[in-house]
């Protein structure tokens, strides 16, 4: 009878202490939506060197404060990058070199270090007095996507590019092949942007454009790769 009338005042300890797993669980933290690039628009031509960039802000399901990454770079991988600048509000204004290309993004950051992915990639073109013509922008990829695997004999390379010089004529180089970079200059002056190649098994293969204006100006594009099984 003793014993039972130990374990029920222990057990009511227990209870009245909380012993059970009644606490509310803390929320989980999650990262703040994707930025959304405002200005400068994409292909945009600045006339003045400082440049003033805008977002839309990104919400955090935390209501954690927020800061923002801002990368701009001289190709449109991002393996060129000239300015890096982290701000708490959804602008600000770089000084960049004239006469250039240069791709910009962005990605926003809570206070707990949780990061959201970059924004999507816009392009402008810094002017200066004495340029006439404005290079091509790099070309982006269309298709087949980097390190796709196809189980085609013959695949479409596909590719996008543009100027901020309204009036210029675009043509292109293609050079592909299974070495990298590819030096076999499969297509030259070309004003389609897709190009036709024949494929072999269990290779893999590397492809660039160059995009040319009709003053000259030419830009060479990244290498891009994809595999066959």
């Amino acid at each position: 009878m003793k014993n039972f009338i130990y374990l029920s005042i222990i057990s009511l300890l227990v209870s009245a202490c909380g012993g059970g797993s009644d606490d509310p669980e803390t929320p989980k933290n999650e990262a703040p939506t994707v930025p959304t690039l405002v200005a400068p628009t994409d292909n945009k031509l600045c006339v003045d060197n400082t440049v003033s960039f805008q977002w839309n802000a990104s919400s955090d399901a935390n209501n954690d404060a927020i800061t923002y990454r801002v990368e701009v770079a001289k190709d449109n991988s991002f393996s060129q990058i000239v300015k890096t600048v982290e701000v708490a509000t959804n602008n600000t204004s770089i000084t960049l070199d004239k006469n250039t290309a240069h791709y910009w993004r962005i990605k926003a950051t809570d206070s707990k270090g949780l990061s959201s992915i970059f924004s999507s990639t816009f392009k402008l073109y810094t002017s200066g007095e004495a340029v006439v013509n404005h290079l091509p922008f790099a070309p982006e990829l269309v298709e087949p996507s980097i390190n796709l695997v196809l189980t085609t004999a013959t695949a479409t390379l596909q590719w996008k590019a543009t100027d901020v010089d309204a009036t210029d004529v675009l043509s292109y180089d293609v050079y592909f092949g299974t070495t990298n970079p590819p030096t076999a200059k499969v297509s030259e002056n070309t004003s389609s942007t897709s190009y036709a190649v024949t494929l072999e098994a269990t290779k893999e293969y590397f492809w660039k454009v160059v995009v040319k204006d009709n003053k000259g100006g030419e830009t060479i594009g990244q290498v891009w790769k994809f595999k066959t099984n």
